[in-house]
């Protein structure tokens, strides 16, 4: 069995828990790391994520962030919701990668996401905000190219929709290489695209999304498992 550089297998409660008011419904053993098992020997997973801090990361932390039982939650209220989308920063930039994570919609019907291949921005007064591409789920399934092309990819043939679930933990893999992007949800490859712009395509922090709105919503990520330059195959697809 395969571990985490200066860590291993980590346990989650088997009931719900609420903290601050904030409720992650738990699984018995956390997805993301289960599947480190399964990758290429040449391979070396790193977890983004420490499950206690936000050692690593950059965002408006105290306003829209926060930790609970080893899950990331994106949260604001009506009074304080983002005029512009806001996202939790990698300090560190990313190009070819493997993502392996779970992320779950709890409040609201706006979309999250997974921003890449591109920069921070401050846009609406937020320094948070995101310029490049964004692998969106669930509610809006596709892939953006925010504050340039907007949507660059549809979710035509409603694969993703019928993958994903609306307001529970979806298990997802981001495999991206060149100028290709691949997404996996819940053992399904739903999207498969290569952008004919490469040159927009060029390493940049990954981006946690807490959508632009004007009423109360919440998002939640774990395991957030990453892999820099690898194996063009994917890990995570369930074989009909």
């Amino acid at each position: 069995m395969r571990c985490l550089p200066g860590g291993g297998l980590f346990f989650l409660a088997l009931a719900a828990v609420t903290v601050a008011a904030v409720t992650v419904a738990a699984e018995p053993v956390d997805w993301s790391v289960a599947q480190i098992a399964k990758l290429p020997a040449s391979e070396k997973p790193v977890q983004l994520f420490n499950g206690k801090d936000f050692a690593g990361w950059e965002g408006q932390l105290s306003k829209y962030w926060s930790i609970a039982e080893g899950t990331i939650i994106g949260r604001n209220t009506a009074e304080n919701a983002p005029l512009a989308s806001t996202y939790l920063l990698t300090q560190k930039k990313y190009h070819n990668f493997r993502l392996i994570f779970a992320g779950r919609l709890v409040e609201s019907e706006m979309h999250t996401g997974i921003a890449l291949w591109g920069k921070r921005v401050e846009k609406q007064g937020d320094p948070y905000s995101y310029l490049g591409h964004l692998v969106m789920f669930p509610s809006g399934y596709g892939f953006w190219d925010l504050y340039r092309r907007n949507l660059i990819y549809r979710d035509t043939e409603g694969r993703a929709r019928k993958a994903g679930k609306q307001h529970d933990w979806n298990r997802m893999e981001i495999l991206a290489i060149g100028n290709r992007i691949r997404h996996v949800i819940n053992g399904k490859l739903v999207a498969d695209w290569s952008d004919p712009k490469p040159e927009l395509c060029q390493a940049g922090p990954i981006g946690l999304q807490l959508h632009s709105n004007n009423v109360p919503q919440e998002v939640q990520f774990r395991g957030l498992i990453l892999t820099e330059n690898p194996q063009d195959q994917l890990i995570t697809v369930i074989k009909d």
